[in-house]
């Protein structure tokens, strides 16, 4: 994780210098079925990129995020309690910007692509055993189950408006719709049954198991324009 950051961090140093804007942002992920998620303090570098002309640019950065909780979706039942978690979440987007700026304000639109990886990655066995209980219909249920990790793709629209407080820096507000999922195939087995039944073991095999990723994400933050 170390070797990771670090490569990204000089990799953003090496972008900033051809860039015009750069912004240090406090980021608040809200996923769909999870729970509310925050960065770590002080990794969260976004806005960097350069300008293809008045009105377009390309942007990057990166969040670290503590997620307190993630879903996982395409298994045999659903849960609208997060299934993973906690774990820290790496998140990078590359997004093309549409802008329109005033002398004292800019407001952009913008979309892409995004790349995420979580670490450290756990299941919620306290909500995932609620799940198959509902799903079997049992009193009790107890899983034991292991888990592929990989990083995750998707996309994202969004809109930020910055107002200008000097020529030096601008505080920005931002809002992001994220679409995303990493693969998270699942093995194992739960055992189970009614309280006035006999119990039983199933084998759990879920290889098209997928994190979901896909919520708003809120920004607030600080452009430095090196004007």
């Amino acid at each position: 994780m170390k070797k990771i950051l670090i490569t990204l961090i000089l990799g953003v140093s090496a972008v900033t210098a051809y860039s015009q804007n750069v912004g240090l942002s406090f980021s608040y992920f809200i996923p769909r079925n999870g729970s509310f998620s925050t960065p770590i303090s002080p990794f969260s570098l976004r806005g960097v990129g350069f300008d293809l002309n008045r009105y377009l640019a390309v942007e990057t950065g990166f969040s670290l995020y503590r997620m307190a909780g993630l879903n996982v979706i395409d298994l045999p039942f659903e849960s609208t309690d997060p299934l993973t978690g906690p774990n820290f979440t790496l998140f990078v987007p590359l997004e093309l910007v549409l802008q329109f700026k005033g002398k004292q304000a800019q407001f952009d639109i913008k979309g892409g692509g995004f790349a995420f990886y979580g670490f450290d990655q756990r299941i919620d066995y306290g909500n995932m055993d609620r799940a198959l209980r509902e799903y079997e219909g049992w009193d009790i249920a107890n899983a034991a189950l292991s888990f592929d990790n990989n990083p995750g793709f998707g996309y994202h629209v969004g809109a930020e408006f910055t107002v200008y407080v000097t020529n030096q820096f601008g505080i920005s507000l931002e809002c992001n719709y994220l679409n995303g999922t990493s693969r998270f195939p699942l093995v194992g087995s739960y055992s189970g049954g009614n309280l006035n039944g006999s119990n039983q073991t199933v084998q759990a095999d879920y290889p098209d198991a997928k994190i979901d990723f896909t919520g708003l994400e809120f920004s607030i933050g600080v452009i430095f324009t090196g004007r």
